[in-house]
């Protein structure tokens, strides 16, 4: 019988400089199915995973051309994942403001409700700048009414989805391909029927 939950976390990369190497070493120091999406880079940071791409047989890198936008990197990550037969994919931005020590959790969670998306609620600490935490609260009342309340956090981009609906609300949009990604997949999956689960994990700055 198919594994109902094997998860690769997906990482979109454009210009990330050192932070890259840093963000995906985390990850893999917890979890070994990684694939980075370079969205065109021109600094170089495409070659910072060179070393770690012969060490790691579970990390991969898909490299576009040129930069599209954050959601068709996610979109070409999730078609990758896919075509390796992963049934989930975790997003999570190359910055390091999502936090890799909580990628267990996040996989337990969604290993226990493989039909849902398991949706980081960012805590965010003392250093976190107002206009980030204020700045946000009109898009998730927005997006609350749109959703019932189902979605917490529209714009936080650690995420657990289930693939196949993913890509299938992917798909059927010609939107959703640079930062509009975030809030539209979230209220299209659960227009969809996609439950949502809400999980509290903490903002790096």
């Amino acid at each position: 019988m198919p594994d109902a939950f094997r998860c690769v976390v997906l990482i979109p990369s454009y210009n990330s400089g050192k932070l890259l190497r840093r963000t995906v070493s985390e990850v893999l120091a917890v979890w070994p199915d990684v694939v980075v999406v370079c969205d065109g880079s021109q600094d170089g940071s495409q070659h910072a995973l060179d070393d770690l791409l012969s060490q790691h047989a579970g990390l991969h890198l898909v490299r576009l051309q040129r930069n599209g936008g954050k959601g068709r990197a996610v979109l070409y990550g999730a078609q990758w994942a896919e075509q390796a037969g992963f049934t989930h994919i975790l997003t999570m931005d190359a910055d390091g403001q999502h936090p890799a020590q909580d990628l267990p959790d996040f996989m337990a969670a969604g290993r226990q409700n493989p039909q849902a998306m398991i949706l980081g609620k960012p805590v965010f600490g003392p250093e976190a700048p107002a206009v980030r935490v204020w700045g946000r609260k009109l898009s998730n009342g927005l997006v609350w009414l749109e959703t019932g309340g189902a979605v917490q956090d529209c714009l936080f981009g650690f995420r657990v989805y289930p693939l196949k609906p993913f890509l299938h609300a992917m798909r059927t949009s010609r939107f959703m391909r640079g930062f509009d990604f975030d809030p539209e997949i979230s209220v299209r999956l659960v227009w969809m029927g996609v439950p949502a689960c809400n999980k509290a994990t903490p903002v790096r700055y």
